[in-house]
């Protein structure tokens, strides 16, 4: 080997051992940059474990604190032994819809409050979640699927409906395990308050039983389905009787118009002044009125009702709801809702029945358009009585009973609450009024003016008959009625009228 050639391999193992030592070098550094990173997040996570290890040891010393807080306030209330609450009233008061009897219904209206403060999508779920927690434990209505309730009504088939109202539809049903024939009311599955007046209903009529209310058989609560199950009720409502006669159809007669305003009152009755604590109806009008074969009444659609005042308060305050026409004017004025609101529009549904006219009608003459206020100046003159009848009765009525009914209108129908008269009274005198036999009987059950103004006297007001007028006053002071047939003809009832 020459020395030329020595001298090149000598530098070119030189030039190799160097990129040699430079790459080493370099891998050096790219692993202390790793591992330095490395570290540097281990310490990062520990440090962010430590954190959280402080932050939940904080929470646990703040709820500990909390708690010992507690245990010593109940030390200091001293709690009789023999007043401890078991395992299971605790649980109960945990779950306060839970409880029975009067607790239970004075937590209704809380239930529904709390409900009201729940978002959009959280309303929905709340709803079906409270319901199917309470029906399992105080509903004796059954629960159906959706599938059931579409089976029954033929998927809600249009051939099966019934009506429709603000919240939903009603469907004629009948249940295929039971054959059991139904009325199925579909809620609008896009309106909140639809969904408030579910809960409502549902809890309202698993707290309320009575003959003269509707009876709930079921419910359902699948997804976004809100679903309301009844018992049958084959003459449909009153306003289909009354207000919509079908061309053929016979009209209600005096007496039948009598039972069902004697019912009704009965079943107002059990809410204001049996049932614990009160309900206000709130919707009451004649197409939430139902009958049976018999005509006999039933209050439904309980969507609006509201646990009425409790102790001391003579009122509840709360947004005006209800039906224009039948609204009672403190009411729709001022929000101010008591058992007189009802009382009041009891008043405008006997105005129909007497009358034949809807409590709002577009379609007659402005001044006749609003029951209440065309029946005003009439009621005050004892000539217009018999032109005020229902034209389709052809004069088939008691002349005294008329008169009565009118009087009854007119007392409930005060512009001052506490002037109107408690329904119990109203039913005492309504029930006179339905019993045929009671037609020309003057007997000691008769209907006395001094009986239907016994809550206006009560209140210290001297302002009862203001606005009945002296014709009506002086038929039921003197306490004599015109010698007639129970059935007369409009010109005798008018000749007999005008002899009084």
């Amino acid at each position: 080997m020459t020395l030329k050639e020595e001298k090149k391999k000598k530098k070119n193992r030189l030039f190799f051992l160097k990129r040699k030592k430079k790459k080493s070098s370099k891998d050096e550094t790219k692993n202390k940059k790793r591992n330095r990173l490395f570290f540097l997040k281990r310490k990062k996570k520990k440090s962010s474990k430590d954190e959280t290890k402080k932050r939940n040891r904080l929470f646990f010393l703040k709820r500990k604190k909390k708690k010992s807080s507690k245990d010593e306030a109940k030390k200091k209330r001293k709690i009789p032994t023999e007043q401890k609450k078991t395992s299971t009233k605790r649980q109960s008061k945990k779950f306060w819809w839970r409880r029975k009897g009067k607790n239970k219904a004075n937590n209704l209206s809380s239930l529904v409050h709390t409900m009201s403060f729940r978002s959009d999508s959280g309303r929905h779920r709340f709803a079906a979640e409270e319901i199917l927690r309470i029906g399992s434990d105080n509903i004796a209505a059954r629960v159906f699927t959706y599938r059931e309730l579409a089976a029954a009504t033929g998927s809600f088939s249009s051939e099966n409906l019934l009506g429709e109202g603000g919240f939903g539809r009603v469907y004629k049903g009948q249940l295929k395990v039971t054959n059991e024939v139904v009325a199925v009311k579909q809620l609008d599955r896009k309106g909140l308050q639809g969904n408030r007046e579910f809960l409502v209903e549902v809890l309202m009529l698993s707290l309320l039983h009575h003959p003269k209310l509707v009876k709930l058989l079921g419910y359902c609560a699948d997804g976004n389905h809100r679903i309301l199950v009844y018992e049958y009720m084959p003459l449909g409502s009153l306003e289909q009787h009354l207000l919509d006669i079908k061309p053929n159809a016979k009209p209600l007669d005096w007496h039948t118009r009598m039972k069902i305003a004697a019912g009704a009152a009965k079943g107002l009755e059990y809410l204001h002044e049996i049932a614990t604590p009160p309900v206000i109806y709130r919707d009451f009008k004649a197409s939430n009125i139902l009958l049976d074969e018999e005509y006999n009444p039933k209050l439904s659609d309980f969507g609006l009702a509201k646990v009425g005042p409790v102790g001391d308060k003579s009122h509840v305050s709360t947004r005006v709801m209800g039906t224009y026409g039948y609204c009672a004017p403190e009411h729709a004025i001022t929000g101010q809702l008591t058992k007189m609101s009802d009382v009041y529009s009891f008043g405008v549904v006997l105005l129909e029945l007497i009358t034949g006219r809807r409590a709002i009608d577009l379609n007659r003459p402005k001044r006749e358009q609003h029951l209440v206020h065309w029946a005003e100046p009439l009621i005050k003159d004892k000539r217009q009585f018999v032109a005020m009848a229902d034209p389709l009765l052809e004069g088939k009525y008691p002349i005294k009973g008329l008169s009565q009914a009118l009087a009854i209108a007119a007392m409930c129908l005060q512009e001052e609450a506490n002037i109107r008269p408690l329904i119990s009274d109203v039913l005492t005198a309504l029930e006179h009024l339905a019993n045929p036999n009671n037609d020309e009987d003057d007997g000691p059950q008769a209907f006395s003016l001094e009986m239907i103004t016994q809550h206006a006297s009560t209140s210290g007001s001297e302002m009862a008959l203001h606005d009945i007028g002296e014709a009506t006053e002086e038929i039921f002071e003197s306490n004599s009625y015109p010698e007639a047939n129970s059935f007369s003809s409009r010109e005798q009832d008018l000749n007999e009228l005008d002899a009084i």
